[in-house]
């Protein structure tokens, strides 16, 4: 047999809301959530910091812890009880957790990292030899801990979230368990997520470098599937893999529980088109990215000429204010185009309402390709879509010849019902491959295109339950097609 510790970057959850691009101490106390599989939370931070913070807390939505700490680890037990009940091992499950500062600013956050602290290759019943497989699934699989005295998944959760002015101050932690968390983030939907990662939903080889952990491809690379030549990346180059990795939607993942649930969990693929007589370089079809609030752009049709708002001295639009008189008559039934930036997506899209915009176009402030956007707003009617800052710029561009008689740079928001959103054309759920490459996020998650939006997305959505099988979600058939 062989085992390795990992020490590549966890995979990371992202919280995005506006202007920029959504360690170990000492063991404190163990939990154990009781379920088809048991999982062992191991509390690894020291007294009065994190799970055991002591500052008082009422009761919220089910959960009657009445300090934060005590709070943070019953949600935390919940949700280890949610995934236990959907998994099936004799060997119980640990994770090591903790509350520490992660990376924020004002308006984005990572709000967790989680993944397997060793990987092992050729213990008994083994599936697949000379191959990879995380601890959690490694003990699975050969009925025995492979390594006793080492937890198996190790998780950080980010302990300023919300906290802090910069901190995402309006989006921290709601430590419910019934997910009525509204625009704040919700704790229990990043503790699944992160436990998916732990429990082999991580990519173990260099996706920069394409080459294999130690020398050794992992059961991840079996399904992992350039859907432009149909080849495993088991089967293709260092070089390849690399290439795979910043395809933008070059790579599915190929695997019969996956496969077989896909049809039933992603709806019709959204299209954001451009069209119109001046539209001239920026027409055709745009990669984009969906909001969590408002209607999806599959419910109905929307279309109309694009008109930007205007007010920012630089000429760019924020929207993060409710609109002037001539933004708004501008905007009046048609779809506002706005810039990302400054304020949260969920905002931009409530003043662009107000003033009677159809729908929201959101162009993007810096390089690569589109996410979701991420908020909470029931009271939103209109869809919204951000795209990317090369499109916004030639969108933009083309408006300079609009005319008194024909604007003619038109938006069209539809679903194609020939296409699952977020699969190829062999109806294979996408992998998150932007073409910039984003390290703990790309690869390991699924892709941002799917609808409805999914658990294993690299950025956390408004809209996600506590689901992780069909019809919701897509997260244990990964699981199940690794040996779960």
């Amino acid at each position: 047999m062989k085992r390795t510790s990992f020490h590549r970057p966890m995979q990371n959850l992202k919280q995005i809301v506006a202007a920029v691009a959504v360690a170990v101490g000492s063991l404190a106390a163990a939990g154990s959530a009781q379920a088809a599989a048991q999982i062992v939370i191991i509390n690894a931070n020291a007294p009065g910091v994190g799970f055991n913070e002591t500052t008082p807390a009422t009761p919220v939505g089910g959960n009657n812890g009445t300090t934060l700490g005590q709070q943070r680890l019953i949600a935390f037990t919940y949700a280890a009880n949610l995934w236990g009940a959907k998994l099936d091992s004799s060997v119980p499950i640990t994770i090591q957790a903790s509350f520490e500062p992660l990376s924020c600013t004002a308006s984005s956050a990572t709000l967790g990292s989680a993944g397997a602290l060793e990987v092992f290759s050729d213990f008994p019943n083994a599936p697949k030899a000379d191959t990879w497989y995380p601890a959690a699934l490694a003990n699975k699989l050969s009925g025995v801990d492979q390594s006793p005295t080492v937890a198996d998944i190790r998780a950080r959760f980010n302990s300023r979230l919300g906290l802090f002015p910069d901190c995402l101050p309006t989006s921290g932690f709601y430590l419910g368990l019934d997910g009525q968390h509204g625009a704040a983030t919700d704790f229990v939907t990043v503790l699944l997520h992160e436990m998916g990662h732990g429990l082999g939903f991580q990519s173990f080889t260099d996706e920069e470098t394409g080459e294999y952990f130690a020398g050794t491809p992992a059961v991840w690379d079996h399904f992992m599937t350039d859907n432009r030549t149909n080849t495993k990346w088991i089967d293709l180059s260092e070089e390849a893999r690399v290439a795979n990795a910043v395809s933008g939607n070059g790579l599915s993942w190929d695997g019969p529980n996956v496969n077989a649930a896909v049809p039933g969990v992603l709806g019709a693929a959204g299209v954001v088109a451009i069209s119109g007589s001046s539209a001239g370089n920026a027409a055709g079809r745009k990669a984009f990215g969906e909001a969590s609030f408002g209607p999806r752009i599959t419910d109905n049709n929307v279309s109309g000429d694009i008109f930007p708002v205007v007010d920012q001295a630089n000429g760019t639009g924020l929207a993060c204010t409710t609109l002037n008189a001539t933004n708004a008559k501008a905007v009046k039934g048609h779809v506002a185009l706005v810039d990302r930036g400054t304020c949260n997506f969920a905002l931009k899209a409530a003043n662009v309402q107000a003033a009677g915009a159809i729908a929201m176009i959101v162009a993007d402030n810096a390089p690569g390709d589109p996410a979701g956007m991420s908020g909470d707003d029931p009271t939103i009617t209109i869809p919204s879509v951000r795209i990317s800052q090369a499109d916004g710029i030639a969108v933009k561009a083309r408006l300079a010849y609009r005319t008194r008689t024909a604007s003619n740079v038109v938006a069209t928001l539809f679903g194609d019902a020939s296409q699952l959103a977020g699969a190829d054309s062999q109806k294979r759920i996408l992998m998150f491959t932007p073409t910039t490459f984003q390290p703990g996020s790309s690869v390991s998650h699924y892709t941002t295109a799917a609808s409805p939006n999914q658990l294993m997305e690299p950025s956390i959505n408004g809209d996600l339950t506590h689901e992780v099988v069909p019809p919701k979600d897509l997260t244990l058939p990964l699981l199940k097609d690794i040996g779960w």
